[in-house]
């Protein structure tokens, strides 16, 4: 008798193209050509930055400008785009352009990929991310080209493109960098608030979703036809901005003019959540400071979006389910909606996963490289979370410090949930329950 082929689920297909996306990436990088000074890069190294860029996270081992080539360079940007659009968007993109037609069981996979409530109409949906998020980056470039032709000539052309596209990615990676001034980030920028706000819209754009663009788009100022999800990104990610600015403001950047210390309170603030571009020295913020990134880091962006973190939403299900256990309702409402108790189980899995892998990891790192726990604590949130901002102990971690950290900017990208319905695949679902008892909690 011939056993049934087993297919590949859809969580199964988005992991193992991150994969080969992430090794592909570090096959490449590997070469002399990707190099400046034309030499092999060994391949954990390469691997760290393949798996960064594909994972739009932004930390880095080598300082991108003065290390990689132009190739390099084009390289790592080209797996930002794959990886903050996504591999399996990417992968049906080409597909259609070869003319073939689009299988039921690659809709299903698209619409694991972003996010996508039902499978209905996820063709539209997905022309509508790819034409958007061109014209999006192109806008980028072309709003920032003046400036940096202006500061480094026709290079400055490269420059433009090349942080459009890390900036509405939430990727974080730069070509600031110079030999006597590495991993310096957009700090030269510190005092120009017209790039500091352009790059600032590339990533809130990037990071509040595909899904909540096509409600803006479709209904504009009517607000009130929005989907409940997007009407909680938008307020969630508006508190999430607003509120950790004025705490920087007022707490850190103390020596700067009132002007830029706006603008930096404002651009750390945006770029926290999965972005990792940073305008100011971040060893130099107090801990209350380091203490709030660490928690807007977790957090991260919106779901079906580029960036990474637990997602705004599931911070809204969580604030939601709070209100209701104070006010003794059964179940957490948010704009005149119920939301489900699944929806509810589900956000605090995520919460556990997140906070448990980031101080596990923390607490190896700190072991292994007999660092202090709250600057590697900083730095696995910014790994799980995707977002690339650094207290400058990347490049000096051993190689299994690396690895923890690789492991978890791959985490953070695909998803936690991704990871578990991937590795647990079929239906354990049962008719019978278990007898049921209460147990205190609080």
């Amino acid at each position: 008798m011939l056993k049934k082929k087993k297919r590949l689920t859809s969580f199964q297909i988005i992991l193992i193209g991150f994969i080969c996306l992430i090794l592909v990436g570090a096959l490449i990088l590997m070469l002399p050509i990707s190099s400046q000074n034309g030499s092999f890069t060994p391949f954990n190294k390469a691997l760290f930055t393949s798996t960064s860029a594909a994972c739009v996270t932004g930390l880095i081992v080598y300082d991108t400008a003065t290390y990689w080539s132009g190739f390099g360079q084009a390289i790592i940007l080209t797996l930002i785009q794959i990886g903050g659009l996504g591999v399996v968007t990417m992968m049906i993109s080409v597909v259609r352009l070869s003319g073939k037609k689009i299988s039921f069981s690659q809709r299903s996979t698209m619409q694991s990929s972003i996010s996508a409530p039902n499978v209905g109409g996820i063709i539209n949906l997905t022309n509508f991310v790819i034409k958007g998020a061109a014209i999006i980056e192109l806008t980028g470039a072309v709003a920032m080209m003046p400036v940096f032709i202006k500061d480094y000539g026709v290079k400055g052309i490269w420059m433009a493109v090349f942080h459009s596209v890390s900036a509405f990615c939430n990727a974080g990676f730069d070509v600031m960098g110079k030999p006597d001034n590495q991993f310096s980030s957009l700090t030269s920028y510190s005092a120009n608030a017209y790039i500091s706000i352009v790059i600032m819209l590339l990533i809130i754009i990037g990071g509040i979703g595909f899904l909540t663009w096509k409600d803006v788009v479709t209904h504009k100022f009517r607000i009130k036809r929005y989907r409940m999800q997007s009407k909680a990104v938008l307020i969630t990610s508006a508190v999430l901005i607003v509120i950790p600015a004025i705490i920087f403001f007022f707490f850190d950047f103390k020596n700067l003019p009132v002007g830029e210390r706006i603008t930096g309170s404002l651009f750390q603030s945006v770029t926290t959540r999965t972005a990792g571009f940073n305008t100011l020295d971040l060893n130099s913020m107090t801990r209350i400071g380091k203490a709030i990134f660490i928690i807007l880091m977790l957090i991260g962006g919106s779901p079906g979006s580029t960036a990474g973190g637990m997602k705004t939403s599931t911070v809204a299900v969580l604030f939601a389910n709070l209100i209701a256990t104070f006010r003794r309702k059964e179940d957490p409402e948010c704009f005149g909606r119920r939301i489900g108790a699944g929806i509810v189980k589900t956000a605090s899995t995520i919460l556990l996963m997140y906070v448990s892998l980031c101080f596990v990891s923390a607490a190896v790192i700190s072991t292994v490289e007999n660092l202090p726990f709250g600057v590697c604590l900083f730095e696995t949130a910014s790994a799980v979370g995707t977002v690339g901002l650094t207290l400058g102990i990347t490049p000096s971690l051993g190689v299994l410090s690396q690895v923890i950290l690789i492991v978890l900017m791959y985490f953070g990208r695909v998803g936690g949930l991704t990871v578990i319905y991937a590795a647990i695949s079929g239906s354990n679902k049962k008719l019978s329950k278990l007898p049921q008892e209460n147990i205190t909690v609080g």
